[in-house]
């Protein structure tokens, strides 16, 4: 059986690999890469290199800029904003560590799989499943926004000149992100394994100059410039800002 099923094999794949002849065939066959037979399937799984900057690379985004959207909502309250700032994080990290805790259950429970929909509509009812799924979207929605524009962000203010164009490069780091990713599993982890190892990277090293500065000078490193002075506050501490903080300091999540 193994010898009449050879040739049937070859066959469909010399007649996946032909090249598209008509001009929607040649648009699908750049979009989406060259089909792929059933017998391909393994060779298109990824290993932890390929795995950690196709299921990785929004977790680290979003913890990026999640702290900075959460400062920049205090930076109102001048010199009294490092003060809130840390039990607002501190009350996010909390919330990570409970969805942490939860995934591991989920994994538990579900070993072959299981989604937002399917763990909530078998434990909570088919409305809770359509709940989570809908909040999935706009979550996936969120992430994408909030993740071009807080990069598209850091990008200006090292070239002002940019901020007249911020619309345009949006929409074109947008296509660039969907046209990778349209191309598959494999491939996009392979395109996102530089940026995502080398954001790695940068965050060890930056880390490791702050400890080394500080153990030079003994636990108080001083400043390559002068500081500026505190901003003064130019609003009062209120629930609805502390709320809205707390609200934006969870962008971080959305990766995740």
């Amino acid at each position: 059986m193994g010898k009449k099923n050879t040739p049937v094999k070859r066959t469909l794949r010399q007649r996946l690999s032909l090249r598209p002849r008509t001009a929607l065939q040649q648009t699908l066959h750049l979009l989406f890469g060259r089909p792929l037979a059933n017998d391909e399937s393994e060779s298109q799984r990824v290993g932890a290199f390929g795995g950690v900057p196709v299921l990785g690379l929004d977790a680290l985004g979003s913890a990026a800029y999640g702290p900075e959207a959460a400062l920049a909502v205090l930076a109102v309250l001048g010199s009294t904003a490092p003060h809130y700032a840390l039990r607002i994080l501190g009350c996010i990290v909390l919330l990570l560590a409970i969805v942490y805790l939860s995934y591991r259950q989920t994994i538990a429970a579900y070993p072959n799989g299981g989604g937002s929909f399917t763990v909530a509509s078998e434990n909570l009812g088919r409305r809770a499943g359509h709940l989570a799924a809908a909040s999935l979207l706009v979550d996936y929605t969120l992430n994408v926004a909030v993740g071009i524009s807080a990069g598209v962000g850091a990008v200006e203010s090292a070239l002002p000149s940019l901020q007249a164009h911020r619309l345009a490069v949006c929409l074109a780091i947008l296509a660039l992100v969907s046209f990778i990713n349209l191309r598959g599993v494999r491939e996009s982890g392979l395109a996102w394994s530089l940026p995502t190892f080398g954001f790695v990277a940068s965050l060890f090293f930056i880390i490791g100059i702050g400890i080394w500065k500080s153990w030079v000078s003994g636990g108080h490193p001083q400043p390559a410039t002068a500081l500026p002075a505190p901003l003064p506050a130019t609003a009062a501490v209120s629930g609805w800002l502390i709320m809205r903080s707390f609200a934006n300091g969870c962008t971080a999540m959305t990766g995740i």
